[in-house]
């Protein structure tokens, strides 16, 4: 399978400073990627496993994020969704300039600064309304002009009185344009999302980014955060727990599904990532969804 290349989005902010998007899914817009642009990202549909920077987590109809300027990111609905989803993201893209000039003239506006900062690391707003949510960005995709800028700013400032703002990234990863290894990196992740089950070693892995084995994995660890076999684990992991509250096919062949070699490793690393066996994850995520919970373990 092809790997799909690591895209640098452009927003030519002489037309527009605010942008509004939406896609469903599947989708070919699904790739790990960066932009200069702060993205404010609203989940509608499915869940997956969010990537921001080195972070690696849940999300859910409802999960809300907001990634700084050049964080990688990436949301991977699990596989075990077959239907087509009309409207699965929402979000709205807009320019660290914009709102510095902003604060020039209006000092009241640097308020926002501190949660700015905190989303060059990534941040999800944990337990934040999503119909709230949905109705702001559906102001802002139906709005033009000057309404298109007030409604972004009432959805920044509802969002910066939320109190509940969990940091994701550890690590403060940028993806510069033209950052050559980055972006073999990138390409490397790629591969790994979209071909978890297979044999993916080290050095096959090092091989496809053009570099030695000793500066692939230093390299990949600068820009994951993650030591490689770890990195590889914990996409595995994520596809076995969408397997677990989704399907009834057994413990024993989610593992192997996945990518494990051995039931016992397969245990231990996904009682390591989520601090409880699969079984006790199934059973804890089913009583989720029957409960119609917003948020995964």
């Amino acid at each position: 399978m092809s790997i799909i290349q690591p895209e640098i989005e452009v927003v030519d902010r002489a037309i527009e400073s605010v942008r509004y998007l939406e896609h469903g899914w599947p989708t070919e817009l699904c790739r790990w990627h960066s932009h200069r642009e702060y993205e404010l990202h609203l989940i509608t549909e499915t869940r997956g496993k969010a990537f921001v920077g080195d972070y690696i987590g849940d999300f859910n109809p409802g999960s809300l994020f907001l990634t700084g300027p050049n964080l990688p990111h990436n949301w991977i609905t699990d596989e075990v969704y077959s239907d087509p989803v009309k409207v699965r993201d929402m979000m709205v893209q807009f320019s660290q300039s914009s709102l510095d000039r902003l604060a020039t003239a209006f000092p009241e506006f640097l308020d926002l600064r501190p949660m700015l900062t905190l989303a060059q690391s990534g941040i999800e707003f944990v337990g934040f309304n999503p119909t709230f949510a949905q109705g702001h960005l559906e102001a802002i995709r139906d709005s033009k002009g000057p309404e298109r800028i007030v409604a972004l700013l009432r959805f920044l400032i509802r969002v910066n009185e939320h109190a509940e703002k969990k940091a994701l990234s550890v690590m403060k990863i940028v993806q510069p344009e033209g950052g050559s290894k980055q972006t073999r990196i990138a390409e490397v992740i790629n591969h790994i999302v979209k071909n978890f089950a297979d044999d993916i070693s080290v050095d096959l892995a090092a091989q496809k980014a053009g570099m030695s084995t000793t500066s692939f994995s230093r390299n990949f660890q600068a820009v994951t955060g993650h030591r490689f076999v770890e990195f590889v684990n914990r996409v595995r992991i994520g596809q076995a727990c969408g397997m677990l509250y989704a399907t009834d096919e057994p413990i024993s062949a989610i593992c192997y599904d996945v990518g494990f070699q051995n039931l016992a490793n397969f245990n231990r690393q996904f009682l390591k990532m989520k601090e409880m066996t699969p079984s006790a994850y199934r059973d804890f995520a089913r009583h989720e969804l029957a409960s119609k919970g917003t948020r995964a373990s």
